[in-house]
């Protein structure tokens, strides 16, 4: 169940596009939510799920009531 305060993102990044995140040429990811939502958040909260292959996968953000990044969990099928 997705709450008022999360968002769920269905990403696919590859490694090129990670690496230039990683050396900061690119700072945040802009993703479409399953809900239609354009959201904004900072790449450096994906770092724990990079692949060789990249990002991939379902996640749901939780942000505080001032919109501030909280969590973010690999969502499971």
């Amino acid at each position: 169940m997705i709450l008022a305060n999360q968002v769920e993102i269905q990403l696919t990044i590859n490694a090129d596009e990670y690496l230039k995140m990683y050396q900061g040429k690119a700072n945040d990811v802009v993703a479409r939510a399953v809900d239609g939502r354009r959201i904004r958040f900072p790449a450096r909260i994906l770092q724990r799920f990079v692949t060789r292959e990249g990002v991939s996968g379902a996640f749901v953000i939780t942000f505080d009531e001032a919109n501030r990044f909280r969590s973010i969990e690999r969502k499971l099928r």
